[in-house]
């Protein structure tokens, strides 16, 4: 039961982190055209993976 949590977790962050990479890469133009800037990618990283938006 712990481990399935702890797994889960591990790899929501790993989601994360790889959607932080490849949004990092794009260009201000490309981030533009989303309708974000480089500061909030963090926060939309963090926040479609956890509302199910990206998976």
């Amino acid at each position: 039961m712990i481990f399935n949590s702890l797994l889960g977790q591990f790899k929501q962050a790993q989601a994360t982190r790889k959607l932080i990479r490849e949004l990092r890469q794009l260009d201000d133009r490309e981030l533009n055209d989303l309708g974000i800037s480089r500061y909030d990618i963090p926060e939309i990283a963090r926040g479609s993976l956890q509302s199910g938006i990206c998976r």
